[in-house]
């Protein structure tokens, strides 16, 4: 890495042993394995503009069913009806 930003935060006693485990056993520092958590996590998490987007869209929409108030008739329906007994 060429250019290092120091972080500082909090981690559960829990987390901070199994840190210190997992660098001994591997061999390397506690900060290197933060880094590559980070990374792994990350590289899960993938949002574009496009899902951004079409999530604005989707907010907007409710808003706008929200707006028009109950629907007209009413429900029809009780809770305990979405649920098997």
């Amino acid at each position: 890495m060429s250019e290092l930003v120091r972080k500082q935060f909090y981690i559960s006693k829990s987390h901070d042993a199994m840190l210190k485990e997992r660098a001994k056993v591997l061999g390397t520092t506690e900060a290197e394995l933060v880094r590559e958590a980070i990374e792994a996590q990350l590289g899960r998490i993938r949002f574009s503009r496009k899902h951004l987007q079409q999530w604005q869209e989707e907010k907007k929409f409710i808003r706008e069913l929200i707006g028009k108030g109950p629907a007209k008739g009413g429900r029809t329906w009780k809770r305990d009806d979405l649920y098997d007994v």
